[in-house]
């Protein structure tokens, strides 16, 4: 993936205002059991109030369940998707003035 101002890569994690790297081994993600708290966390703290969820581009990415109560605990919207999906979710609530966050996982 090539993202404005962040370069290329394969994981990004974009929030309201910027954006970065997502490197897994923060949290301890992987395939399985996905995406976790911590990692949209940081999305909420930017402001996030509605978030996209890339499930990789075969959809082998999970989300831990403990992930969709947070952000149904919050109010958040969420869009779960393979990734050219989520990413043109992502862009046309971007360009609406959404505050839109996203995890994006560019492969498997």
């Amino acid at each position: 993936m090539d993202v404005e101002d962040l370069g290329e890569g394969k994981d990004f994690k974009l929030y309201p205002g910027g954006g970065r790297h997502w490197d897994w081994s923060e949290t301890g993600t992987g395939h399985n059991p996905g995406v976790q708290p911590d990692d949209v966390e940081e999305l909420l703290t930017h402001g996030a109030t509605t978030v996209v969820l890339s499930r990789g581009m075969q959809l082998q990415l999970e989300i831990d369940p403990r992930t969709l109560k947070l952000l149904d605990e919050r109010g958040i919207t969420v869009h779960m998707a393979e990734t050219t999906q989520a990413v043109q979710i992502y862009n046309n609530l971007a360009v609406s003035g959404a505050a839109v966050a996203g995890l994006f996982h560019s492969i498997c």
